[in-house]
């Protein structure tokens, strides 16, 4: 019987990867990569040659069965997103959950995690934090804020560029304007960045700068 792996990829800089992620990669039979353009400059710098497949969120739910299949007939599968660990606000899970259950073995490899590293450079309490991801867009936006306002752990959150200004506002509307904030954005690349202080003060920072990139923002819980 075959195998699935999850196997992160590097969040910006191409020399993130672990030995044996690139070994697993060579090894695979099959690779489904989120974007097969993306993942094909990681895959020809480390002369990694095994075919790929298409794999992302408009066709995950249509995949998983005929891949379910492939990993029974003991084929070796890698799945891999276009950067960080797969299925972390990415495509993974429909399909990790479907292996599980069908009783096939499953690996997740160590390694890059976007929030990982902006969580230790902000300086706020790491003992004890959680994980929101990207905040629905309308939808139960306004109910998850006013919950999150009595979170008294570290909250995580991922955002687009175009988004952050108004998540910020409303973070200063929901948490408070002197709540204390780190927003990270191109980690591991050429133009990384921490901004730290009060959602005021970073809000005040992103407006009169508007950001690029990939960002991560972390939130101090509510004392």
């Amino acid at each position: 019987m075959g195998k699935l792996y999850l196997v992160p990829t590097p969040i910006g800089n191409l020399k993130d990867i672990t030995f044996r992620a690139v070994e697993v990669l060579k090894e695979a039979d099959l690779i489904l990569a989120e974007d097969t353009r993306t993942s094909g400059k990681l895959l020809k710098y480390y002369g990694i040659d095994t075919h790929m497949h298409s794999h992302h969120m408009h066709n995950e739910h249509k995949k998983v069965e005929g891949i379910v299949n492939r990993i029974k007939n003991g084929e070796t599968i890698a799945l891999i997103s276009d950067a960080g660990t797969p299925a972390i606000s990415d495509p993974g899970f429909l399909l990790t959950r479907a292996c599980v259950e069908a009783g096939l073995e499953v690996d997740c490899l160590p390694g890059a995690t976007a929030f990982v590293p902006a969580l230790v450079n902000s300086g706020l309490p790491n003992d004890k934090f959680v994980f929101e991801g990207f905040l629905p867009v309308k939808k139960g936006r306004q109910t998850r804020l006013k919950l999150l306002a009595e979170e008294t752990r570290t909250m995580i959150f991922y955002e687009s560029p175009h988004k952050l200004v108004k998540t910020l506002t409303h973070f200063s509307e929901y948490f408070g304007a002197e709540r204390r904030i780190s927003v990270s954005r191109e980690i591991t690349k050429l133009h990384e960045e921490t901004i730290r202080g009060t959602v005021e003060e970073v809000l005040q920072h992103f407006t009169s700068k508007p950001p690029k990139g990939e960002l991560v923002v972390v939130v101090e819980g509510q004392k």
